[in-house]
């Protein structure tokens, strides 16, 4: 029997409408049309600003199985998704030669919704999207680099934009697998006079493949959406609940599997894990026009984690909890026009982005299989941004064209800490400029040339701390906001019959690495760094069935100032990205699809002495339809891999070691294979 826990409800807000709205020029009249976008076939010649954005539908979406909600940011080329912990927890992203951590430096939105959390108890920009019922997506808009005026804070290396559906086909699924999975969606859409009304639900249950733990995942996901033509416009009404607790398994050192002492599924310390809620109601109003939206967003979080052992506190061990609760409240107003200027085509958009982040409380604190011991630091904060953009397209003629973005943004933060030393306010401000240029020298080939500025934001609490939590010693507050620069050309071909392909040499340098540590309450100040590469994306359709599609990133990662003692790698940057996909689908009741996902060796450490493994993974899925009931079977990890999903390189200690501990590489492996089995009725 499937058992859920649902915390008390607080509800709250945010939604851009889900379909794509085609804009007719405003002289014209208010046109909105529907357009459903199935995967990367979308023609994108003439309407894309630069060679790495793009659009991803929903059929390609329902095209390859997941292993967990967050690997569907995978579809982006060059994309690594990973988990080093439990499954409640956000993932760790990897692309352009960025170990993103939980999210920094890419931002993502669910209609209109920030998901990116700011001063956050776990990592700047922690960004999980565990509340996301991938079934219910309509389309994700993914850019990368700081081109686009409409993306400010953690978009340096791109940023993507799920849209919710508006309607969808009415489904029961029951999914049942090995480790104990269970899920249960339940998800349709009827009309209510002008308007339509979907509902969605999610259900599920994990135990994972541990040996010395149950991840004990009890998931629950709730969607509600009202939308109909209101005015001009389209207006949509959003609902999302989303609750979820589990055990970790989180990296363990591999001298503890050398030894013996646990094997490549087990745990040191089996009492960490998490519990994690996010609420929220949104609004919004689109119109060939303006763009409106609103939101509301509660969310908490508690999370015990133990990375080190006995390297702080040989007694009572080096378990941490992190805490995190908050609201956030925001919206964003944008206006949309064209004219003309001569012989030129010009399309305008101008608009504000509000957010405002009331966190009642974050805190971490030294416990004990779950229960606290000491309070480390504790905080109260308020922070609040307003940005402003501009960004105008300029068509010279039928085969150029030019974009020139503005966009200024505006910080502030007021700190309440434990610490009396460490409460303050910090304010900053930054102002980012985009242009590009792009020419269809060819009727199925455009080629790009792109630069931009672009930012994140720091904890807060790095902008205003004065003292070490656990020292007491004097430290120096961090820059509020860290500025990057980025640049690309980049080249497409779209064969509207067969063949879909582009390419992109792009460049990125940004001012700070820094880092929030959270088991510590400190910022760690990092150098500045620079990264390059090329990435390539093709997607062929050979006959009316088939269709291959290849997506490769190569990058070299390098910090670029001298530090006595550190080397000029940057840890954790991946050089090559592989991903290859084949999917079989016909008119006959049944398809298949089979997805190798490969990331090359990575350092580990700023000399690149220590180095992990490469990882590769294949997965696989075979369904047959039969009128309206389907059976899927999904293999994940089909070859029963046994590479790493993540890897680190640090200090830590077990019982019997020196004081001071031993490094070592710490790894969190790729779970065995497992079979999943999905029966869903349509009706």
């Amino acid at each position: 029997m499937l058992v859920f826990r649902l915390s008390a409800l607080s509800l709250a807000i945010a939604g851009l409408a889900n379909s794509m709205l085609a804009h007719a020029d405003s002289l014209s009249g208010n046109v909105f049309e529907q357009i459903t976008v199935r995967g990367h076939q979308t023609d994108l010649l003439g309407q894309s600003s630069s060679a790495s954005e793009g659009v991803i539908g929903n059929g390609e979406i329902a095209d390859r199985p997941l292993s967990r909600t967050g690997e569907i940011l995978e579809f982006i080329p060059g994309m690594v998704v990973t988990q080093h912990s439990g499954s409640g927890k956000a993932n760790q992203y990897f692309l352009r030669g960025f170990n993103l951590d939980h999210g920094t430096d890419f931002s993502t939105f669910v209609d209109g919704m920030p998901v990116n959390m700011r001063s956050h108890g776990h990592g700047q920009g922690y960004t999980d999207l565990s509340f996301i019922i991938p079934e219910l997506v309509q389309q994700i808009d993914y850019k990368k680099g700081a081109y686009y005026a409409e993306n400010g804070d953690f978009s340096a290396a791109g940023s993507a934009r799920f849209k919710v559906q508006n309607r969808t086909p009415r489904l029961i699924e029951l999914a049942l697998g090995e480790e104990g999975f269970q899920r249960l969606l339940a998800k349709g859409s009827t009309k209510q006079g002008s308007g339509d009304v979907l509902f969605g639900i999610e259900l599920q249950r994990y135990d994972g493949p541990w040996t010395d733990i149950d991840e004990d995942v009890r998931k629950v996901n709730v969607n509600a959406r009202y939308s109909r033509p209101l005015g001009d416009g389209q207006f949509a009404v959003t609902l999302m609940a989303y609750d979820n607790s589990w055990n970790s398994a989180d990296q363990i050192p591999q001298r503890a599997v050398d030894a013996g002492i646990i094997d490549a599924l087990g745990s040191l310390d089996t009492t960490v894990g998490g519990e994690s809620a996010r609420y929220s109601l949104s609004a919004s109003w689109l119109s060939d026009a303006w763009q409106g939206s609103a939101y509301a967003i509660q969310s908490d979080m508690d999370l015990w984690s133990n990375f080190t052992y006995f390297l702080s506190d040989p007694v009572n061990g080096d378990q941490f909890e992190q805490v995190d609760k908050r609201w956030i409240y925001g919206g964003e107003l944008s206006h949309h026009w064209h004219h003309r200027v001569g012989q030129f085509a010009l399309e305008h958009v101008i608009g504000a982005q509000l957010r405002y982040d009331d966190i009642t409380e974050v805190g971490l604190y030294q416990t004990q299989a779950r229960q606290r011991l000491n309070t480390v630091r504790q905080d109260q904060l308020q922070q609040s941004s307003l940005g402003l953009y501009s960004q105008t397209q300029l068509e010279l003629n039928a085969d150029w064209a030019a974009h020139l973005g503005l966009r200024y943004d505006i910080f502030s933060a007021d700190v309440d800490s434990s610490l009396v030393q460490n409460t303050g306010s910090a304010s900053d401000g930054i102002w980012s400029a985009k242009a590009g240029l792009s020419y269809q020298f060819a009727p199925k080939w455009q080629a790009y040339a792109s630069a931009g500025q672009g930012f994140h934001s720091n904890d807060a609490r790095g902008a205003t701390t004065q003292v070490d939590p656990l020292s007491l010693e004097p430290v120096a507050p961090v820059d509020f906001l860290v500025r990057s620069n980025g640049a690309e050309l980049g080249l497409r071909f779209f064969d509207y019959s067969a063949f879909n392909a582009s390419m992109a040499l792009w460049y990125l340098d940004v001012d700070s690495e820094l880092l929030y540590v959270g088991d510590a309450g400190t910022n760690e100040p990092g150098r500045a760094s620079k990264r390059y590469g090329i990435e390539m994306a093709a997607y062929y359709w050979f006959g009316a069935n088939w269709s291959l599609d290849a997506e490769l990133a190569l990058t070299r990662s390098r910090f670029t100032e001298n530090v006595a003692q550190e080397g000029a790698y940057v840890d954790g940057a991946l050089p090559v990205v592989l991903g290859m996909g084949l999917i079989y689908k016909a008119n006959s009741p049944w398809q298949a699809s089979v997805r190798l996902r490969h990331f090359g060796k990575r350092t580990l450490e700023s000399f690149n002495q220590q180095r992990s493994n490469p990882t590769t993974v294949v997965n696989a899925d075979y369904r047959y339809q039969w009128q309206q009931w389907q059976l899927a079977i999904e293999v994940l990890n089909f070859f029963d891999s046994a590479d790493n999903d993540i890897d680190y390189y640090y200090t830590s200690r077990l019982t019997a070691e020196a004081p001071e501990g031993v490094e070592d590489t710490h790894s969190h492996p790729i779970a065995p294979r497992s079979v999943r089995f999905k029966l869903s009725y349509r009706f």
